[in-house]
């Protein structure tokens, strides 16, 4: 469940960046002395908002391997049964989900039971799953989370989500902009600068909280997809076994990440208004969903 929060993450850095170094070397020249041009704003906040998107969805694998310390299994050395174990089961689903390049396969050290992909495409990603679940998960579980993780690669959704964050930058840099502008108004002019400077960090910060909102929601709509996908690969019992599995190891997931919680397989469930800030529906809904064919 990881394949979006280091995304999120790196983005908000990169976007607030980008936009103090534009701000330092001012080349962000959409204020005139008529006040706002909105066209060469709005190319500006597209300029802006889809580099970030786009650096984040680059940096994503990297950011990943560094912070979770995932040890890549590699295929031409010698490794243990299980290592073989996770590779023949990731690329024989890879295969099946007719990808061109195999996917890097990687365990990362930690206690919880849970997994994660992440990569810029299909044919530069990675499956990597907890020390936890290697020990915790028997085989038909294991090929279902892995099978779920793989249909994400296959489906192409950390893509889709870098142009969807793309738009929720542009507007978020866009709407950030105009409303700091209206705020430096009401300074004195000697201090309308950096008013304005100081507005637009916080306003990009606020509302890039919001937005991430609509990126969420598209997160939960795309689990269920990777749920029927990782159905059609491995198996809809095993699939449904492999939730069930994280169903009833929830309470071994780890959700003092939460940078990387939208990258995982499973996640805390969540009520009221932090639902809509959740990157995965319920496990309860999900084995619900595909018992029933939806």
């Amino acid at each position: 469940m990881k394949r979006i929060g280091i995304f999120l993450l790196v983005n908000l850095l990169v976007l607030t960046t980008i936009v103090i170094v534009t701000s330092v070397l001012g080349v962000n020249r959409y204020v005139t002395a008529n006040g706002i041009d909105y066209y060469s704003l709005l190319i500006f906040a597209a300029v802006i908002g889809f580099s970030g998107a786009f650096i984040s969805l680059f940096l994503s694998k990297w950011m990943a391997k560094q912070m979770m310390h995932v040890q890549v299994i590699d295929p031409d050395k010698y490794h243990s049964a299980r290592e073989q174990q996770l590779l023949n089961m990731v690329h024989g689903l890879a295969r099946k989900a007719g990808l061109q390049k195999m996917p890097e396969v990687g365990i990362y050290p930690s206690g919880e039971v849970n997994a994660f992909a992440t990569g810029p495409s299909k044919n530069n990603s990675l499956v990597a799953v907890s020390q936890g679940l290697c020990d915790r998960m028997n085989a038909d579980s294991l090929e279902g989370v892995l099978a779920h993780e793989v249909a994400h690669i296959a489906n192409g959704d950390m893509v889709t989500m870098t142009l969807i964050q793309g738009v929720i930058n542009t507007f978020v840099v866009f709407l950030s902009r105009i409303v700091a502008y209206t705020v430096s108004m009401f300074v004195k002019e000697e201090a309308r600068g950096i008013a304005h400077f100081l507005s637009i960090i916080i306003f990009q910060i606020l509302f890039s909280i919001l937005g991430s909102i609509a990126v969420m929601a598209f997160s939960r709509r795309r689990e269920f997809a990777a749920d029927q996908g990782g159905a059609l690969l491995a198996g809809k019992h095993k699939m449904i076994q492999a939730l069930q599995s994280l169903q009833r190891s929830v309470d071994m997931v780890d959700n003092q990440q939460e940078a990387f919680a939208t990258f995982k397989i499973s996640g805390e469930k969540k009520h009221g208004l932090r639902q809509l800030f959740a990157s995965h529906p319920g496990l309860e809904e999900r084995i619900q969903r595909l018992e029933q064919g939806r």
